[in-house]
């Protein structure tokens, strides 16, 4: 649907222009600029405009929208830059709490501090900054690089009372359990003692990756047995890394489903890290569900139904319809619940043993033991993504495409946008096949035309003729064969 809504904006606004020019008037040309760059304006799009409700003959506020192009950009507001350079992440973490090794010195508040005596460090993100003094002190770079909790996941034994049979609460209905929308540093500090007197909490994220080049975590939720929280983490963003004293407390158990990204953008955003997990997603395999989603598991232990329609939705927005907010508080309001009968089902079906349940934490754990890893471009990143194609391209073409695909990286990394926004790579294979030589003819292989294209179009073309000047061969043998 955004396809054809953009596809006709695109076509009205050519209209605008033609019709302009015949009665004598000629627009300002304006320069192009991406959405986060204009200026801000009220509009009133599909998620936040009144619609009539049949049913009850009245008007009613309906959210549907699943993604908002005309948002303020929340990276505008980061007190610290993102760091989209093309150097290996830094773990941000700078005070480990629940420490049983303590960080390597290039990680204390000390050398932290030292930045601000470096002067020719003061321009660049903080993370590339210790990279770069690190890199002329010649420290251990896989000290450097190393997982802060490394030791502590390594040497995590499972809680005796967690491989019990446990005693099953049930679970009360959204309504009935007091709600929490936490967007200041004091709300977050009393959140964090009230976790630390818990024996397990539940913990969700919702991320948005479309524009911007690593994601952004825009939402992080909480349940406790008797509370559900909701934290404003693009607010919060430079507070959060106090949560690690909770989140890294061995004797709180952690319960998320399907961790695995949920563990890297907590690394890569706040600086964040969880001893002691139990992931449901993992259990579920081990109990052959059939289906693994979150989904499946409210369906098959609570009986819920869960809506689907924000699943995709832009989480963003400001302020979160109370739609949003419930769909989110939904993720862990009933994970506690899910986890008891999960545990009961595992013991069960190991006739009492605690075989599987070790299974379940040991797998656990070795989820936390991811590191994000940003992505680096080199030479032959292009290769990857050409190998996956259908198509087979010429010297040329393939020089085209090797361009383009570095202009891409480059304009994803400064305008802090995805590869799929600055030109998806349908769009970016499309011109490297056909080598337009006029601007037109890369605006006719883009539909719609992504913003950056548009803008950038004449340093485009130029990287086409670049291309066009190979010699042109026929490729036989791709692995071998070097641009």
């Amino acid at each position: 649907m955004e396809l054809v809504v953009d596809a006709n904006d695109a076509i009205l606004e050519r209209v605008g222009i033609l019709l302009d020019e015949a009665s004598g008037v000629h627009r300002s040309q304006q320069p192009i600029l991406p959405a986060g760059l204009q200026a801000p304006t009220t509009i009133f799009s599909s998620w936040n405009r009144p619609s009539y409700d049949t049913r009850k003959k009245e008007k009613t506020q309906i959210f549907r929208l699943l993604h908002a192009k005309n948002i303020l950009r929340p990276q505008l507001k980061f007190t610290e830059k993102i760091d989209n350079s093309n150097t290996p992440f830094v773990p941000k973490i700078f005070i480990k709490p629940n420490a049983q090794k303590p960080l390597p010195e290039s990680s204390s508040p000390v050398l932290r501090n030292k930045r601000e005596q470096r002067p020719e460090d003061l321009d660049i993100p903080a993370a590339l900054a210790d990279f770069i003094h690190q890199q002329r002190m010649q420290q251990n770079e896989d000290n450097v690089m190393a997982h802060p909790y490394q030791y502590e996941l390594d040497h995590f034994n499972t809680l005796e009372q967690s491989m019990e049979m446990p005693d099953i609460q049930p679970f009360l209905p959204l309504t009935d359990v007091p709600f929490h929308f936490i967007t200041t540093l004091d709300e977050l500090v009393v959140l964090n003692e009230k976790l630390l007197k818990c024996s397990e909490f539940a913990l969700d994220l919702e991320h948005h990756s479309y524009r911007s080049f690593l994601g952004l975590t825009c939402l992080m939720q909480i349940s406790t047995r008797t509370e559900d929280f909701i934290i404003d983490t693009l607010d919060l963003r430079g507070d959060l890394y106090i949560l690690n004293e909770s989140f890294t407390d061995p004797s709180i158990v952690k319960v998320l489903h399907g961790a695995d990204s949920d563990i890297e953008w907590l690394q890569k955003d706040f600086g964040l890290y969880i001893v002691n997990m139990f992931d449901t997603h993992q259990a579920s395999r081990l109990l052959k569900l059939g289906r693994n989603s979150l989904d499946h598991l409210l369906k098959h232990y609570c009986s819920i139904e869960s809506d689907k329609k924000y699943q995709l939705a832009d989480w963003r927005i400001r302020p979160l319809p109370e739609e949003m907010i419930k769909y989110a508080q939904m993720d862990t309001h009933y994970l506690l619940y899910i986890y008891d009968r999960m545990k009961i089902d595992l013991l069960n079906v190991a006739n009492g043993k605690q075989n599987l349940l070790q299974l379940v934490w040991r797998r656990s754990t070795e989820i936390c033991l991811k590191k994000f890893v940003k992505p680096i471009f080199t030479d032959e990143s292009y290769l990857e993504i050409y190998q996956k194609q259908k198509t087979h391209l010429n010297t040329q073409q393939l020089s085209a495409f090797r361009l383009l695909y570095a202009w891409r990286d480059k304009m994803a990394r400064k305008e802090d946008e995805s590869t799929g926004y600055v030109l998806p790579n349908h769009m970016l294979l499309k011109i490297a096949e056909q080598l337009p030589k006029e601007p037109q003819g890369i605006i006719a292989c883009c539909n719609p035309v992504p913003p950056l294209v548009r803008q950038q179009i004449n340093e485009l073309i130029l990287l086409v003729q670049e291309a066009r000047e190979v010699p042109l061969l026929k490729l036989y043998n791709l692995v071998s064969y070097s641009v």
